[in-house]
């Protein structure tokens, strides 16, 4: 059984910066062959998609609102995910949630979150102006 823990959240001024981590327990499984990523939702049930790694070949994918800003990086020692948010606006405020698909069935599905099959709890980001 795998969880996902979300952490480094707080609240940040405009222009500020601010490094989430997503720490993978329990996972305990030889294969890499997954995607791990990011995602946030602000208000409402819609989760929109922040960033994403694969895990075995380490190819990384990012939302358009937050390309050139956002850095995703990962230790695979540490089965730590990170997420090196620069240049927050209050549009950045949200829940960001941590999400793994194991079986990666529709590779063009990466941003809809229906296809994460593990979710952390999420860690509040709230970006003042």
């Amino acid at each position: 059984q795998v969880r996902l823990i979300e952490s480094g959240g707080g609240l940040v001024q405009a222009g500020g910066s601010l490094r989430l981590s997503c720490e993978a327990s329990g996972s305990g499984r030889a294969s890499t062959d997954y995607t791990m990523a990011w995602f946030r939702r602000a208000r409402g049930p819609e989760r929109e998609f922040v960033a994403l790694i694969d895990w075995s070949s380490g190819h990384l994918k990012y939302g358009d609102a937050v390309k050139g800003r956002f850095t995703l990086s990962r230790d695979n020692a540490k089965n730590t995910m990170y997420l090196q948010m620069n240049s927050l606006t209050p549009e950045d405020s949200a829940v960001y949630l941590c999400a793994l698909d194991e079986f990666e069935s529709c590779r063009e599905c990466y941003a809809d979150s229906r296809e994460y099959d593990v979710w952390g709890q999420g860690t509040q980001v709230t970006v003042s102006s």
